[in-house]
């Protein structure tokens, strides 16, 4: 692991905040990599970096209420548009590949707002709905308040 500090699943779940078996079902499912290079039997060992993946992993599923199916398509979608980056500055020179480039990235972004738009309409309907409850409450209130005197 190139001279950085391996970390056993116990303390990535313990940096993270989660437990070692989300980490290995995230491994399972794809939104984390297997620890490579490791004998059967072995510990898993991580770095740094997959402890970081993991908590911003962790960070949007809750941030955004996202499944774990939507948050593996925001990941993969960022995967892709960091593919297309690495190819872009690399020095892309044929105008065709630039175009295809740029169109692809934008289809990637335009599913990502997809989700984060699509969690923040529930959210303020959510609001909505606590504001409402708040407003009748308020009023019932008032309107006991008003009996209460009167009598």
């Amino acid at each position: 692991m190139s001279g950085e500090p391996e970390l056993r699943i116990g303390e990535v779940a313990r940096l993270a905040g989660t437990t070692p078996r989300t980490i290995r079902y995230y491994e399972e499912i794809g939104l984390l990599p297997t620890p490579g290079g490791r004998a059967p039997g072995a510990h898993r060992t991580y770095a740094e970096a997959d402890v970081e993946r993991l908590t911003e992993l962790l960070r949007l599923k809750d941030l955004l209420g996202l499944s774990l199916e939507e948050l593996k398509e925001l990941v993969e979608a960022e995967g892709a548009r960091a593919a297309l980056r690495r190819e872009w500055r690399g020095g892309v020179e044929d105008p065709v590949r630039r175009r295809q480039i740029l169109e692809q990235s934008l289809t990637y972004i335009a599913r990502q707002l997809e989700l984060v738009r699509r969690r923040r309409e529930e959210i303020a309907k959510l609001e909505d709905e606590l504001l409402t409850r708040r407003r009748r409450a308020r009023t019932l209130l008032r309107e006991t308040e008003t009996v209460n005197l009167e009598r």
